[in-house]
C-alpha cells in the first residue's frame, strides 16, 4: 500500500488557503485571531504549538502542521476553547474532513514502530480515516467526496500495511519459549503423590513373531530382566491440570497493543489478513513446540520402518507431548485468541482452528500409523498408553474444537484414531492369546527349570492388570468375545468365569492355554520324575505371580487352591516316579520267607541294586534345579519319609545277614544318616557323584 505523493486541486485549494490565513494573521489587525485558532484546532491538539509555526516561516507551506499547531494553541491558549467541534457551523463537512485526512496521513507516513512513536497516535490516526470511510460511505457521492474518499482508502490501505506488520512482529516479539523444565517438573511432583506399579520390562521382553523361535530368545530372559522398572503406569496415565499447569503463549504486556491492532484490523474489513498473519505465527511456534517435545513429522510408511526400539521411545514421547499440548498449550491457545479477538465470536474459532489444528493433526497422524503398522506383543502396553491418553484428553479437544464445521473436523478425526487404537490393543491381546497357545518349541528346558515362555507370560500378564479398566472397556464392545474365551475351559472354569468381568475371563483361558503348553512341553523329557519337577517349578511360578498380584483378585481364590493341589498332585507322582524302583528294592518279597533265614545271595543282590538305584537317581538329580527354596525342601523331606525309614527297617530286619560275612562294605554302603545327608544335595542344580568309601566289616 503506497502512500500517494500527487498533490489534488482539493490540496492546492487547502493549501493557497493556509498560507493566505497565515499571512493576515501577520498583517491584518481586523482579523480575529481565536476564531482562526478555533478552526484549526479541529485537526489534531497534540502537534506544534501555534505561535511556534506562526513564528517560523518554513512551517507554513505545511497545513497539516499549521493545522496541529493551531489545536494545540487553543488547548492552552483559551479555556473556553477545547477543540474544533465537527458540527461548528463556520467549517464545513468537506473542509474538516479534509483538514482530519491531512492531519492522519501525514502521521501514518511518519509513524515509525521501531521509534519513539507511540502506538496510540497511530491508533487515534487509523481510526480518524475508518471513521472518516465509514462516515463518506453513507453520503451520496459528489465529485470532491470520491477524490477524498480515494484518499481515505488509500491511507487506510498504508495504515492496515503498517498495523499488519506491526501485529506480526509484536507477535513474534514477544511470544514466550516453552518452559518443559517447568512443566516436566510438574509433572514429576503430581506423578510422585500416586503409587507407582511397575509396568516394565516389555522393552526387554522379545517378540513372539521373532524369526529365531520363542525359546531361542526367551532363553536368556530372567524375571528381573522382564520388571526392570521402566515403564511406570502412573507417569504415563498422569493427568495434567490446565489451573495448575498454566502458560503465557505471549507476553501479557503485550496483548492490550495485539488487541487494538486486530480490532482496527477487523473494523477496517482486513480481519482475512490479521487472521493470517496470527495463524501462520502461531502454528510455527506450536509446531515448534512439538519439535522440542520430540515429536517428529513422520508418515505413515516412515512410522511402520522404525524399529521397535526407536519407536517405543517416540510413542512414549508422544503420550508426553499430547497431554501437554491439549491441556496447557491448546487451552493457554484458545485464551490467547479470547483475549486478542474478544467481541468476535468467529475470529477467534478460526483464528483458533487455523493456528492449532495442524499440530493437533501431526499428532492424531503419528496414532493413526502406530495402530495400523504390524501387530507385535511388546506394542501392547505402549499402544494402551497411547490410547489412555488420547481418552484422557479427547473431551478437552471436544471443548477446544467446539466450531460445527472445522472443529468437528479435528474431533472425528481424534475419535477415529482412538477407536484404531482400541482395536489395535485387542487385536495384538489376540494375537498374544494365539502365540501362546501355538507356541511349539521342541528343545526342553535344562534340568527341568522354569520355562521362558512361562517367565514371558506371567510379567506380561501382571501387566496387564494395570489396563484392566481399559481392555474390559475394549472387551465389552467386542463381538463373540464369550465364545472364544471359553472354547478351552472346562465346566468347573466356565462355573467360575461366571462371576468374572472380561479381563478376567480372557486370563483365565490365556492362562488355561499356558498350562496346556506347558504339559505338551514336559513330555519332550524322557524321565518321568523330571517332567513333574517341570511342571512344579513351572506352575508354582505362575501361583506365585497370581499370589502376589492384582491377579489374584481377578482369578479369585479357588483358582489359587486349585493349583496349589495342582502342585501336590505333580509331587506325589514324581516320587512314584522316581524312587518306586528303589523303594522296591527294600520290600520283603522275594526274599525267602522270614528275616532268619532269608537267602544272602538276594540280600546281596537288593542291596547292590538299591546302592546302585540311589547312586544313579543321586547324580541324575543333584543336576535338577528347583528354584524355590520352599518347594525343594519339601520334595526332600516327603524323600526323606519314604526314603529313610524303610531303609532302615531293611537294615534292622537283613543287614546282619551281611555284616558278618566278608566283603559287607560291599553291600552296605550307607547308613540311613548318609542317605539323609546325600538327600539334601538334590535339587540344586550341580550335578554330583557319590565317592563312597566302602565300609569296613565288623
Amino acid at each position: 500500500m503506497a502512500a500517494t505523493t500527487t498533490t489534488t486541486d482539493g490540496e492546492q485549494k487547502v493549501l493557497a488557503a493556509a498560507q493566505q490565513i497565515v499571512k493576515s494573521l501577520h498583517s491584518s489587525t481586523n482579523v480575529n485571531a481565536d476564531d482562526m485558532i478555533l478552526l484549526f484546532s479541529s485537526i489534531d491538539t497534540r502537534f506544534a504549538n501555534l505561535s511556534n509555526m506562526m513564528q517560523t516561516p518554513s512551517s507554513s507551506s505545511n497545513p497539516a502542521a499549521l493545522a496541529a499547531s493551531a489545536c494545540s494553541s487553543s488547548s492552552t491558549s483559551s479555556p473556553s476553547v477545547v477543540a474544533c467541534r465537527d458540527d461548528d457551523s463556520s467549517i464545513s463537512p468537506r473542509t474538516q474532513a479534509g483538514l482530519h485526512l491531512e492531519a492522519a496521513e501525514e502521521l501514518i507516513r511518519s509513524w515509525d514502530s521501531n521509534g519513539d512513536s507511540c502506538i496510540d497516535e497511530y491508533f487515534e490516526a487509523v481510526d480518524n480515516i475508518i471513521q472518516l470511510t465509514e462516515g463518506l460511505g453513507l453520503e451520496t457521492a459528489e465529485a470532491a467526496d470520491v477524490d477524498v474518499m480515494d484518499r481515505a482508502e488509500n491511507a487506510l490501505q498504508l495504515a492496515m500495511s503498517r498495523l499488519e506488520e506491526e501485529f506480526r512482529h509484536t507477535l513474534i516479539r514477544n511470544t514466550i519459549p516453552l518452559d518443559t523444565e517447568r512443566i516436566d517438573g510438574s509433572l514429576i511432583r503430581r506423578s510422585s503423590l500416586s503409587s507407582s506399579t511397575s509396568a516394565d520390562g516389555i522393552n526387554e521382553i522379545p517378540d513372539f513373531d521373532s524369526g529365531t523361535g520363542v525359546v531361542g530368545s526367551f532363553a536368556d530372559h530372567h524375571d528381573d530382566d522382564l520388571v526392570s522398572g521402566r515403564y511406570n503406569r502412573h507417569v504415563a496415565g498422569a493427568s495434567l491440570g490446565g489451573d495448575e499447569l498454566s502458560h503465557d503463549l505471549v507476553n501479557p504486556d503485550a496483548i492490550i497493543d495485539l488487541k487494538g491492532i486486530a480490532n482496527r484490523m477487523i473494523r477496517a474489513g482486513y480481519e482475512k489478513e490479521c487472521c493470517q498473519v496470527y495463524s501462520s505465527i502461531r502454528r510455527d511456534v506450536l509446531d515448534e513446540c512439538l519439535s522440542i517435545l520430540g515429536v517428529e513429522k513422520l508418515s505413515i510408511e516412515e512410522v511402520q520402518r522404525i524399529e521397535w526400539k526407536s519407536l517405543d521411545e517416540k510413542m512414549k514421547k508422544w503420550i508426553h507431548a499430547l497431554k501437554i499440548v491439549v491441556r496447557i498449550l491448546l487451552t493457554s491457545e484458545k485464551h490467547l485468541c479470547e483475549d486478542i479477538f474478544s467481541g468476535s465470536d468467529i475470529i477467534e474459532d478460526v483464528c483458533f482452528i487455523e493456528a492449532t489444528k495442524g499440530c493437533v493433526i501431526q499428532l492424531l497422524n503419528f496414532g493413526e500409523a502406530v495402530a495400523i503398522c504390524r501387530r507385535s506383543s511388546e506394542k501392547l502396553f505402549r499402544i494402551l498408553d497411547m490410547y489412555d491418553a488420547l481418552l484422557d484428553v479427547l473431551p478437552n479437544l471436544q471443548e477446544l474444537f467446539n466450531d460445527k464445521e472445522a472443529g468437528d473436523v479435528v474431533c472425528s478425526e481424534a475419535q477415529g484414531v482412538l477407536d484404531g487404537l482400541g482395536e489395535a490393543a485387542i487385536g495384538t491381546f489376540v494375537e498374544f492369546e494365539n502365540a501362546v497357545q501355538g507356541e511349539t518349541s521342541r528343545r526342553p528346558i535344562q534340568n527341568g527349570e522354569i520355562h521362558p515362555l512361562t517367565r514371558y507370560v506371567m510379567n506380561y500378564v501382571k501387566l496387564l492388570v494395570d489396563y484392566s479398566d481399559t481392555l474390559n472397556a475394549l472387551l465389552e464392545n467386542m463381538e463373540g468375545v464369550e465364545a472364544e474365551d471359553v472354547k478351552v475351559l472346562n465346566y468347573s472354569d466356565l462355573l467360575e468365569s461366571e462371576k468374572m468381568n472380561p479381563i478376567a475371563l480372557r486370563l483365565l483361558s490365556l492362562l488355561k492355554s499356558l498350562e496346556s503348553n506347558l504339559e505338551e512341553k514336559s513330555r519332550m523329557y524322557e524321565d518321568g520324575g523330571l517332567q513333574y519337577v517341570f511342571l512344579m517349578n513351572n506352575i508354582l511360578y505362575i501361583v506365585q505371580k497370581v499370589k502376589d498380584s492384582e491377579l489374584r483378585n481377578l482369578l479369585g481364590d479357588n483358582w489359587v487352591r486349585k493349583h496349589s493341589g495342582l502342585i501336590r498332585q505333580y509331587a506325589t507322582s514324581y516320587l512314584r516316579a522316581s524312587w518306586t524302583k528303589v523303594l522296591s528294592c527294600l520290600k520283603d518279597e522275594g526274599i525267602g520267607g522270614s528275616s532268619s533265614n532269608a537267602s544272602k545271595v538276594v540280600l546281596k543282590e537288593r542291596f547292590k541294586n538299591f546302592n546302585a538305584c540311589f547312586e544313579d537317581i543321586y547324580r541324575i538329580q543333584t543336576a535338577w534345579k528347583v528354584p524355590d527354596l520352599q518347594l525343594r525342601d519339601e520334595l526332600k523331606i516327603s524323600i526323606s519319609e519314604k526314603l529313610i525309614p524303610a531303609y532302615r527297617s531293611f537294615m534292622g530286619r537283613f543287614g546282619s545277614h551281611l555284616e558278618s560275612g566278608r566283603h559287607a562294605g560291599k553291600y552296605i554302603k550307607y547308613t540311613p544318616e548318609d542317605l539323609e545327608n546325600y538327600l539334601s544335595h538334590l535339587f540344586e542344580g550341580i550335578p554330583l557323584i557319590l565317592h563312597h568309601m566302602r565300609r569296613k566289616s565288623t
